[in-house]
């Protein structure tokens, strides 16, 4: 298992893109959570096998339709056995 903290940059906010991150992380099998920040940046750590959470890190460098990801930064996290992955704030 491993964890990964990350910050995605663009136009992230107001098109949806943490409950499309919640429905691709339920189909991946990843826990976690996703919030929107006041910066505009959507915030998300995913836990989950190495293989599900580099798909996962794949989909949020991406983001769902209507969104313009300009980039993300990821950052290593000690796993804590999270359950589930729930949209936060």
């Amino acid at each position: 298992m491993i964890r990964r903290h990350v910050l995605v940059h663009g136009i992230v906010q107001g098109v949806g893109f943490r409950f499309a991150a919640r429905r691709e992380a339920e189909r991946l099998g990843v826990a976690g959570w996703a919030r929107n920040r006041a910066d505009g940046t959507v915030e998300a750590e995913i836990e989950g096998e190495d293989a599900s959470v580099a798909a996962m890190l794949d989909w949020l460098a991406t983001g769902p339709p209507g969104s313009v990801v300009e980039g993300t930064d990821v950052a290593k996290r000690a796993p804590t056995g999270e359950p589930g992955f729930r949209i936060t704030g």
